[in-house]
């Protein structure tokens, strides 16, 4: 493949020309880094895919525009390395796993924990290959030979270095606390793995008695079932109601206990009755406001959701079941006396969409106040991570500010293991890298660490960390750039930074570039329920990879989400068969022409001129571009370039020479084709890898492929300003003969005679020494290009920047008609005029301006006022 493919087929099928592309460039071992002193490093870590499933729409975006980054920057001469990876996923993957087991008739308990991981380790295995097929259809230039797993050895060793470290620091602790508690996947959540939605539920007013019989204290509550768990009823000790209470205790019904009257400040003396029931295992402010008063904790559920030992008569009902027993029997009891609907909003997990309940348990806790005062500080300094768009800093800081400790266990199987050990007989906790030396008398903690935790460290983990001498991670590290979605900055991207900044003492990445979600078509997100999910599989199936890429990579801009939808895929893959078909015109005129022969010295048309021109600027405007990663901006200007100025413009008077007898003029002409396809290619090569290398190697190339091939380059020397204001004003005049030609039904197979009258003997010889394409793409069957034009009543005009077109179109024009066009026309001038000069005469525009933008203005009022007296003129004579 790393030869000369010649010959283009006729038609663009993007499954032939993906066929064997990805192998061949793994192959030749393009995308690995080389650790080449003489080549500035550039990093990208992939943001690792759960091994729970296949590829969305949403990773396709991500990775791709990572690709494009990489891709761009290994042709620019950087070092690059980007490397992939995958996430163990816990709750999510032993979900899986278990669910699997389920159809089996099994559970992970009937196998234990060894075989259990064994069957977690097989499920990893099959989806990772999976994952990685998936990448190759994409076509992304991952390093293979660092691949890492979040539970791989050496990332293994990396978590058990913070843990360690972070606990000896005391910023790692084991308490009991209320935390959130997923009672159907049976373990801890952290707070952002918790999904609040409204739900329709009710208030439930209840009567507590008092034990000397005076009476009895009102008290409300959602969750009438932790009543169970009741220890205390509080009421604000300035509240004139209830001061003289506090102190004295109410039995709590159906389980007969008896429980103080407590004085908080925490109570709200303005909300429902003013005294709150106080349950400090199952609400995290009841917990608080227990340990302000001493009280017990009593926990009435067990780790599934059912009601355990101390629920009494309820013990084993689920806990809603149970909600809807106590309600009947407090209202039996005439305890419940009120029930009033309520609209509140409830935590759902995450993963398994159980209603989460507070609940207290022992779990391991960060500290995160001063890990989060560090990563604040950060983003004072000039080393500071850059977000783009930056309104995204904003989001991060306001989590970083407001940041509560980080519960890390979870009740799984699947993950690290935490590195701690309890003594059989004494209680102590022993925390290392290893087990104690009589590791017999010990008991390892059964509980694994929060998968947040490891993912945390996967900028330096993957690269070698904690061995700072690893070559690696001494020249890859800090990385470059992170990509990324915007739902995940509170879960990973702030997880990295104050992990990163505590243990290597740098930013881990330089920037964050924040992209959205992919929306449908009518911008709903896309999910299982609403079936309107997309698979990138299926997509590049049915129209290939480069065009799905093409559309995801330049379809929005930073930051915002995007709209999927077939036909604009379908739109790309038109652009792709426009170029496949240009390119395949370009090599037919070039048979037997090598790399050698290219020779841009020659004699140059003003289309020739006018292309490089062309080229040149679109070079540092997508270079300038893609580095501030405008990538929506980028394919628009690829776009116009291509299928404006080369396909539609330059292809077509290409062939006046190609079709001609000058031989020196074919030469140059061939020259530019290539030179300028060449270039395009590299251009279009990030975003279209597999098409531009197909198309690559077809062409003049002097490399083994257009992956490692350099990036294009502005050469000041090809510029022609004046060539491109000639062309410009060509093809002006070109396109209003066409629209002419149009308005009146006279197709351009039909000869019609054209006068132009020029402005001044510049625009003249201009035109004159151009009149081959006047003649070519205008088809006059007379031609006549003068600063005097005799004026014709019979016939159709325009006015264009330095001239007046005539056409005498005898027979084919209704002179009113043609009067009403004209005043359609300068009305429109009139309005521009208008507003021009309004602008100019704007002190504050004019004042706050840059010279460069208020000549541009003065040039655009000259240039409608010159064309609004042209056509003012035409409509006198027509009506003369």
């Amino acid at each position: 493949m790393s030869e000369t493919e010649l010959n283009l087929p006729t038609k663009y099928d993007p499954k032939t020309v993906e066929e064997g592309r990805y192998d061949y460039w793994l192959k030749g071992k393009f995308f690995e880094a080389t650790r080449d002193s003489k080549k500035e490093p550039y990093t990208i870590v992939i943001p690792p895919p759960n091994v729970t499933g296949r590829l969305h729409l949403g990773h396709a975006w991500d990775t791709t525009l990572q690709d494009i980054m990489t891709r761009m920057k290994r042709m620019q001469g950087y070092d690059v390395l980007w490397l992939p990876g995958m996430d163990h996923a816990g709750i999510a993957t032993q979900a899986k796993v278990e669910a699997k087991l389920r159809e089996e008739g099994k559970s992970r308990y009937d196998l234990g924990r060894e075989k259990f991981l064994e069957e977690s380790w097989k499920w990893k295995e099959e989806y990772a290959s999976f994952i990685r097929e998936q990448w190759s259809k994409l076509g992304l230039g991952l390093d293979y030979s660092r691949e890492r797993f979040t539970l791989d050895e050496g990332l293994s060793k990396a978590v058990r270095e913070v843990f360690v470290s972070l606990y000896k620091k005391g910023l790692i602790y084991r308490g009991e606390y209320i935390i959130n508690w997923d009672p159907a996947t049976k373990t801890a959540l952290s707070d952002i793995e918790v999904i609040y939605q409204d739900v329709q539920g009710a208030f439930y007013h209840m009567k507590y008695p008092l034990a000397d019989g005076s009476g009895h204290i009102e008290v409300a509550t959602t969750r009438p079932e932790t009543m169970l768990g009741d220890t205390a009823v509080a009421v604000h000790p300035e509240d004139e109601r209830y001061k003289h209470l506090i102190g004295k205790t109410v039995i709590l019904p159906i389980i007969g206990r008896e429980i103080p009257i407590v004085g908080d400040d925490y109570v709200d003396m303005e909300f429902g009755s003013g005294a709150v029931k106080i349950t400090p295992a199952h609400d995290p402010n009841d917990f608080e406001i227990g340990n302000r008063h001493n009280l017990e904790r009593i926990l009435v559920m067990n780790e599934d959701g059912t009601m355990n030992s101390n629920a009494d008569k309820y013990q084993g009902l689920d806990r809603f079941e149970c909600r809807k027993q106590i309600v009947k029997d407090l209202q039996e009891q005439d305890v419940l006396f009120k029930i009033e609907e309520h609209t509140h909003s409830v935590g759902h997990s995450e993963r398994s969409g159980a209603v989460v309940e507070p609940y207290l348990s022992t779990q391991w806790f960060v500290k995160m106040q001063p890990l989060a005062d560090e990563a604040v500080a950060l983003q004072n300094k000039e080393d500071k991570v850059n977000f783009v768009p930056d309104r995204f800093e904003k989001t991060y800081l306001h989590w970083m500010e407001n940041i509560r400790d980080w519960c890390i266990s979870r009740q799984l199987w699947w993950g690290h293991r935490i590195p701690a050990w309890y003594h059989k007989e004494t209680g102590e906790v022993y925390v290392d890298h290893e087990p104690p030396a009589d590791e017999e008398n010990w008991t390892q903690d059964n509980d694994v660490l929060d998968t947040w935790f490891s993912s945390a460290l996967w900028p330096f983990s993957t690269m070698g960390w904690p061995d700072v001498e690893n070559e690696d991670y001494k020249r890859f590290y800090p990385t470059s750039v992170l990509v990324t979605g915007y739902d995940i900055i509170f879960f990973w991207v702030s997880r990295m930074i104050f992990q990163g900044l505590e243990f290597t003492g740098k930013r881990p990445f330089k920037d964050v570039l924040i992209h959205g979600l992919v929306r449908d078509a009518q911008g709903r997100k896309m999910s299982k329920s609403l079936g309107n999910g997309v698979d990138p599989m299926d997509v590049i199936d049915q129209y290939g990879a480069d065009a799905l890429r093409y559309f995801l990579s330049t379809g929005s801009s930073p930051g915002q989400d995007l709209r999927f939808s077939m036909e604009k895929v379908e739109s790309t893959w038109n652009f792709i068969n426009k170029i496949w078909n240009a390119s395949r015109f370009a090599l037919m005129n070039m048979e037997g022409f090598k790399y050698e022969d290219i020779d841009l010295t020659g004699e140059k048309s003003v289309a020739d001129k006018w292309i490089l021109t062309r080229l040149n600027e679109t070079i540092e405007n997508v270079t300038k571009l893609a580095e501030r990663y405008e990538f929506g901006e980028v394919g628009r200007l690829l776009y116009n370039f291509i299928w404006d100025d080369f396909c539609d413009w330059y292809i077509e008077m290409a062939k006046l020479p190609l079709y001609g007898e000058n031989e020196e003029a074919k030469k140059t002409t061939r020259s530019i084709l290539a030179y300028v396809l060449d270039n395009t290619m590299r251009l279009l090569h990030p975003f279209m890898p597999f098409v531009t290398e197909k198309i690559w190697q077809s062409l003049p190339h002097d490399g083994e492929s257009i992956t490692v091939a350099s990036w294009p380059t502005v050469r000041p020397e090809l510029s022609d300003a004046r060539a491109a204001s000639d062309m410009k004003l060509l093809v002006e005049i070109i396109r209003t003969v066409r629209n002419i030609r149009a308005e009146v039904n006279t197709p351009m197979s039909k000869q019609i005679e054209l006068k132009i009258k020029a402005k001044d003997e510049t625009i003249l010889n201009q035109l004159e020494s151009n009149r081959s394409y006047l003649e070519r793409f205008c088809n006059p069957s007379e031609l006549t290009i003068a600063t005097e034009v005799p004026s014709d009543d019979k016939a159709m005009s325009a006015v264009v920047t330095g001239a007046e077109l005539i056409l005498p179109l005898h027979g084919l024009i209704n002179i009113d008609e043609e009067v009403k066009r004209l005043e359609k026309e300068l009305d429109k001038l009139n309005k521009e005029v208008e507003r021009v000069d309004k602008k100019l005469g704007n002190e504050g525009f004019v004042k706050k301006a840059p010279a460069k933008v208020i000549e541009e203005e003065k040039a655009k009022q000259a240039d409608y006022i010159e064309k609004r007296d042209a056509v003012q003129k035409r409509i006198t004579e027509l009506k003369g």
